[in-house]
């Protein structure tokens, strides 16, 4: 994932805020969420079919820049 900025959103309009994936309303907590309770990406693209993996990598890609800062 080369920039995590060109997929995820952070906006006070939509999803309270929240950090979520760009045109949809998942939020990045969901996607961190299963993956730490042990699904694979598969598995979580078969649930929202809206995402691809560079979705997910750049959920995770934000998620270890939030922990850096």
């Amino acid at each position: 994932m080369n920039d995590w900025r060109e997929r995820i959103s952070i906006d006070p309009n939509v999803c309270f805020g929240k950090p979520c994936i760009k045109g949809t309303r998942i939020w990045v907590s969901l996607i961190v969420d299963n993956l730490a309770a042990g699904a694979n990406e598969q598995e979580i693209l078969e649930a929202y079919p809206s995402l691809t993996r560079e979705d997910i990598r750049a959920a995770l890609a934000f998620a270890a820049a939030s922990a850096h800062s």
